[in-house]
Formats: structure tokens, C-alpha cells, sequence
């Protein structure tokens, strides 16, 4: 083309070479650059330091950064491809496999051959130091992610676990299921070890990166606390906010967290858009008041084998849900690319196997570059705000095992917390409590919800703030019987100068009243406290259970905000030109949602033009709103399933060049200031009358994608 285009448009560009610590977008791949993964993001998360056949980790890294990738790192922190470790090469010790977590047959907790999860040891955490970080950090990466500290609750039984007991504890060690006390002692360790290998591990990165030049930027991808408390292990979650060298998250969120079946008025199912909301804002909540960064994670797949249509729609519930959060703007769009792309799963009503559909990557495709190009907004997702539920890493504590016949099915605990409410349409705010210390974590509560059934406040001065809150004007709800085994474990509320029996008697007692307030609402300087004596397990366990929680939280509310809760059966947020939408099931109404207007349908591979979208319940929406065209004079890709670069803009011709993966099908929508006359998709004439919209004046072009590009002009 000669035409001479004088407006250069960085809309959506990537550049050659991108600064990966600005990356908006990034995933995660063990493989080196491949056409059939090339999804075009703006950084790629190398993952593990081992070197595979025929290529080293510095030239699978230099494989992405040639293609215009910003580079960063990620390996796990549990587990890992960490064989010259424990089979003795790196050290000459030969029995590091007694690192491993163990269970109390002898079982050893394993993520694979040879790849245990660790109890982390200070020679583990010498050995990343000097063999993972430093060649991390030698190859020129400034961004590290450890991934999954964890540790399973059923471990705390191999040798080097009772070792780490004598050295904290300073007492022999005792078997965790003995009693409720050395449950809580056990998984407090646990929680502690990976604190340590964190803090020691970053330290060390940031240490080193100085001393060549480099300022290096240390991120803990995790899941949430409400997956890790479900699963029944042992992460150190909220406390990472004390820690200097940590530096973002990743909030690893998808179907397989998501799915996790629990209760609600005594039917256990999946429900995943709820769980998924939950979880995102678990996480958010936990990094809030320091700013730090957060990605949030989705996976159109999951661990485990599933059909393509159970992935597709599970994908779009939890896709939904991560983007009801305004103030994130930054994601992973996938982790694996490989087994995403090259994987066979099962076709949905046959015994048959595939690759994943050329429909499903298409609008996968679509998706995920509108990540690219979504902003931080001040709109806040629909409903009543400013109700919030406590969560304490203690919930990790007393998972497993039961004690003196005491259970909390699937978490229920919690659940009866927050699904009455979410059902109700109310965006459920998760605070921790260990962000107490920060003024601003309840700056915007107006009515928070406490129970000790499930987790128990690690430090007093927790205390202080929740009434110094409720004395100016907050209204504090706490629910439970204080009955469960572990409200008399050794921990401050029963040690000198201190004797309660529980951890609310002293809650209470600072607030002036009795320690063991009946049943009731009670008046604290300007604010109130609401007692209901029934573990909030019930409020999810019985089919009518919440009636009595529900009307004391609505009826609070009102009195302390002057204004009624607002019920509803929707979650809806606009986001600039995108539109989330969520219907609930279960919820105060079966009806469906309408939304009207002119819109691209985002969740349709084909990217109709729509005027109303009808949402039903258990369904959820994602739309480009059309009327939020405001340089209605410039051309410019409004969404697809390719990454837009070198666009160039002329008096009457605009050009751009898609690139996404091989073997994949692109459908883009492009806006145009006026009919098109004529549009050449790499030379070759394309279609555009049967393809041209007229109402959005927008035109769809299909073409076959080409980690290269492919070239699209059009005149008009």
C-alpha cells in the first residue's frame, strides 16, 4: 500500500520488546515459544530453571524474547523439578527426600515423581537462593513469582518437620491429632516455615539484583484463603503484608478452586460464579491497603479431566466474576498455553477426545485480549456496599482434624457468612484481620460480620480496633456459641496477665460489656453490637437457617446507614465500553435480566451486533457497549481474538496487523467512520458487504490467525 498515513495509533500495541515489569497481561509456560502458543501477551512467566533437551533456561528464554515478550520467572516454592536437590547432586546430601511432607501412615505428599511438597527447610531455602534465584537473576529477569506456599494440613509427620518443631517450639514434638491444641500448634509452624522461606528467599533476590544493577520485584502467586482453608492447607496468606520484599500477587482463581461444592439452606453443589467472587475478593481485600499489585488469574481449562463445554462455562463464570472487581486491571490470562492448545479433552455426550474447538480458542481469544485493553474504573459492581465479613489466617489452623465430634462441613462456617447474602445480590466485602492495623480496611464498613467458630484472632490488639471501630460508629455482628474444641488452645486470650475461656470474652469485655453477652443488640459508644448465639455453620447447614442472620444484618444496616439493603438477583458492572453481568440462582427472583442498548456480545465467538441480552439465572454476560464510542471520526479494532499492532490511520484507509496462534480462527469487530469500499486481508480482497453492520458501523472480518501477523486494509 502507498497511501501515506499520517495518525500513528498505539491502540493496543505491542511493542518489540516490552519492559516486563509494566507487563498488563502475562501467563505462565515450562515450553519455549511455539506458533501454536503465541497468545500475544505483554510478558511470559518462564517457569522452572531446568534445562530441557537440546536447550538451556537462558535459550528457552531468549526463544520468547525475540518474539517481543517481556520476560519474567516463575517457579514453585512447594514443589518443583527440584531432583538435584533431593537426590543429593547440588550438596553431596543425599537424604533431602526427608524433607518432604509426610502424612501419618508414612505417605509421602508428593506433586510427582520426585517432586515432593517440601517442608522448607533453611537448607532448602539455601539451595533456591544459590541455585534457582541467583541464575534467574544472572539471566537479566527482575520479576520472580514463587508459587503455592503451601503445606497440607495431613502432613507434619516426616523428620524434618518434628527437627523444625524443637527448633521453634522448643519441646518435642507432639503428633498434630492428639488434641486441638497441637492441631493449632502444628499448621501455626506450617504457616510460619513458608513466612520464613519467603522473607528469606525475596531478601535474598532483591540483595543480589543490587548488587548487579537490578531492581528486582518479588510476587507470591497463591490461592485464596477461603481455597486453601477448604482444600485443608496450611499458607501464610494475609501475613505476607508485613513483608517488605513481596512485592504483588498473582490470585490463582479458576474452575478447579471455583467448583469446590458447598453448603447453602442445606443443599451442597458447585456454584462457581459465587465462589469465584468470593475468592477474588478474598484476595483483593488481603493486598488493599498497601497497593500492591495483583494479577488475577483465570484458566479456560482445569486439573481436572472435564468436558469442553464444562470448561467453556465454568470459564466464563469465573471470567465473569474477576472482572466485577474495577480497581484490578491487571491479569493472567492463562497458565499452561500448552495443554490449553495441544491437550485432548473430552467431547461433552461422547467417549471421543480433541483439541480444543476452533469456536471455544476463538472466543477464549476474544476474551483475552479485552484484557489488554480494560481499565481501572470508579464504577463499583451493583448493590449495597459497605457489609463485610472477617477472615483470619487462623481459619487454616483448625481444618483437620476433628476434635471432640465438632465438624464444619465444606467450610460452612464461612459460607453461612456470606452466600445468604450474595444471593441477595449483596457484593459481600471480605476483610482480614490482619489488616486491621491499617486505618482504611474498614474505612468503608458499615456493618461487619465476626464468628470465633472457625478462626481465632492471633494478636489482642485486634481487639482494640474492632472496638475502637464500633465506638465511632460501626456495627459489629458476631456470630457463634463458642463451643468448637480450639477456643482454649494455647494462645494469648488464656496466658498471664489473661484467663478467658474464649477469645470473644475478652472482644466483649473491652467493649463494656459482659463476657458472655446473651443473644441481642447492644449499644457501644456510636455503634452497635449485634450477638447471635448460633455458629454460622447453621446459617448454611439448614435449609431455613439464615432467615434469623439475614434479618439482623438488613435491620442493622439500615440503622447505622439510614438506608434499606437493596435485594436483588444480579450482579452488574460497566467497566468503560465493557458490561459484566451476573444472574444469580437460588436468589429472592428466577427472573431473567434485560439489558438494552447496542452492544457486541464478548461470550459469542461470532461477535454479534445486539440490541437486548437476556441473561437467566446461573448465566452470566460480557458485552462491548457500542454507544461508549467516542472518536466516532477514527477507525480502530473494537475487540477479537488477535493482538492488534502497527496500526496506521490515514485521511480515509486505516491498517493494522493481527497476530495470535497458530491453527486458530480470528473474528475482530473493527468500527469505521463511514462504508467501507474496499478491505484486502493480506493482499487478498475480503467480503466486507455481507460482513458490514450498519446500525454500530462496524465491520467483521474472519480470517485464519498467524503468530507472524496477517495484515488487514480498508478504504472508505
Amino acid at each position: 500500500m502507498k497511501t501515506i498515513f499520517n495518525i500513528v495509533l498505539g491502540l493496543a500495541c505491542v511493542a518489540e520488546t516490552l519492559n516486563a515489569q509494566d507487563a498488563k497481561t502475562i501467563f505462565q509456560t515450562a515450553e519455549p515459544w511455539k506458533q501454536e502458543t503465541d497468545i500475544r501477551a505483554d510478558a511470559v512467566m518462564v517457569y522452572g530453571t531446568v534445562d530441557k533437551p537440546n536447550m538451556t533456561f537462558e535459550q528457552r528464554i531468549e526463544s520468547w524474547r525475540k518474539r517481543g515478550y517481556g520476560i519474567q520467572f516463575m517457579t514453585g516454592v512447594a514443589w518443583g523439578d527440584y531432583q538435584d536437590y533431593f537426590l543429593g547432586k547440588w550438596d553431596g546430601v543425599t537424604d533431602h527426600l526427608r524433607e518432604g511432607q509426610r502424612e501419618k501412615n508414612g505417605a509421602d505428599i508428593s506433586h510427582g515423581h520426585l517432586i515432593p511438597y517440601v517442608v522448607p527447610t533453611e537448607s532448602f531455602i539455601r539451595y533456591m537462593k544459590e541455585k534457582q534465584i541467583k541464575r534467574v537473576i544472572d539471566a537479566g529477569i527482575t520479576d520472580i513469582y514463587l508459587e503455592e506456599p503451601e503445606f497440607w494440613m495431613r502432613g507434619g509427620y516426616s523428620n524434618a518437620f518434628k527437627e523444625e518443631w524443637m527448633n521453634y517450639y522448643g519441646t518435642p514434638w507432639q503428633d498434630q491429632q492428639g488434641s486441638p491444641d497441637v492441631t493449632y500448634l502444628s499448621n501455626k509452624l506450617k504457616y510460619w516455615l513458608y513466612y520464613r522461606a519467603l522473607d528469606e528467599i525475596f531478601s535474598y533476590a532483591k540483595e543480589y539484583g543490587k548488587s548487579k544493577g537490578l531492581e528486582v520485584k518479588c510476587y507470591v502467586p497463591t490461592h485464596s484463603l477461603i481455597n486453601y482453608t477448604s482444600w485443608q492447607i496450611v499458607s501464610p496468606e494475609a501475613s505476607l503484608a508485613s513483608l517488605d520484599c513481596v512485592d504483588g500477587y498473582i490470585a490463582q482463581v479458576w474452575t478447579g478452586t471455583s467448583r469446590e461444592p458447598n453448603y447453602f439452606k442445606g443443599v451442597r453443589k458447585e456454584r462457581v460464579f459465587e465462589n469465584a467472587f468470593l475468592e477474588y475478593g478474598c484476595m483483593k481485600s488481603m493486598t488493599a491497603p498497601l497497593g500492591r499489585k495483583m494479577y488475577f488469574l483465570t484458566d479456560p481449562i482445569e486439573d481436572r479431566a472435564k468436558d469442553w463445554t464444562d470448561y467453556k462455562i465454568n470459564y466464563q463464570a469465573t471470567f465473569a466474576a474477576q472482572l466485577m472487581y474495577s480497581d484490578v486491571d491487571t491479569y493472567e490470562v492463562m497458565p499452561w498455553p500448552d495443554r490449553i492448545y495441544q491437550g485432548l479433552y473430552d467431547i461433552a455426550g461422547t467417549d471421543k477426545k480433541q483439541r480444543i474447538p476452533r469456536d471455544y480458542s476463538t472466543q477464549m481469544q476474544i476474551m483475552i485480549n479485552t484484557l489488554n485493553d480494560i481499565k481501572v474504573s470508579d464504577c463499583a459492581v451493583s448493590g449495597t456496599h459497605g457489609i463485610g465479613v472477617l477472615m483470619a489466617n487462623s481459619m487454616m489452623f483448625q481444618r483437620f482434624p476433628n476434635h471432640d465430634g465438632y465438624d464444619d462441613p465444606s467450610f460452612s462456617s464461612f459460607y453461612g457468612q456470606t452466600l445468604p447474602l450474595m444471593k441477595d445480590g449483596i457484593p459481600v466485602e471480605i476483610v482480614h484481620t490482619e489488616n486491621l492495623p491499617f486505618k482504611q480496611t474498614l474505612a468503608d464498613v458499615k456493618v461487619l460480620i465476626m464468628s470465633y467458630s472457625n478462626m481465632k484472632p492471633m494478636e489482642e490488639r485486634y481487639h482494640q480496633m474492632l472496638v475502637d471501630w464500633v465506638k465511632n460508629g460501626g456495627a459489629l455482628i458476631y456470630c457463634g456459641e463458642d463451643i468448637d474444641p480450639y477456643q482454649q488452645v494455647p494462645e494469648w486470650w488464656n496466658k498471664s496477665p489473661y484467663a478467658y475461656h474464649s477469645p470473644s470474652e475478652h472482644l466483649f469485655e473491652l467493649a463494656g460489656l459482659d463476657r458472655k453477652p446473651a443473644a441481642g443488640k447492644y449499644t457501644v459508644g456510636k455503634g452497635k453490637i449485634q450477638v447471635i448465639r448460633r455458629d454460622p455453620k447453621y446459617f448454611a447447614l439448614e435449609p431455613d437457617g439464615n432467615k434469623v442472620f439475614k434479618e439482623c444484618v438488613y435491620s442493622l444496616y439500615k440503622e447505622v446507614s439510614g438506608e434499606k439493603v437493596e435485594l436483588k438477583n444480579n450482579f452488574v458492572v460497566q467497566r468503560g465500553a465493557y458490561v459484566i453481568a451476573a444472574v444469580l440462582d437460588e436468589s429472592i427472583s428466577s427472573k431473567p435480566v434485560q439489558i438494552k442498548g447496542l452492544y457486541i456480545d464478548l461470550f459469542d465467538k461470532d461477535l454479534p451486533v445486539i440490541s437486548q441480552k437476556k441473561i437467566n439465572p446461573g448465566e452470566q454476560a460480557y458485552l462491548y457497549d457500542l454507544r461508549k464510542i467516542t472518536e466516532k471520526s477514527k477507525a480502530h479494532v473494537l475487540c477479537g481474538a488477535s493482538r492488534i499492532s502497527d496500526e496506521r490511520l490515514g485521511e480515509k484507509e486505516y491498517s493494522f496487523i493481527a497476530k495470535s496462534p497458530l491453527n486458530t480462527t480470528n473474528v475482530s469487530r473493527v468500527y469505521l467512520p463511514s462504508v467501507p469500499k474496499e478491505v484486502m486481508i493480506n493482499g487478498e480482497h475480503f467480503d466486507w458487504k455481507s460482513n458490514w453492520d450498519k446500525k454500530s458501523s462496524t465491520l467483521l472480518v474472519r480470517f485464519e490467525n498467524n503468530p507472524d501477523g496477517v495484515e488487514v486494509n480498508v478504504k472508505w
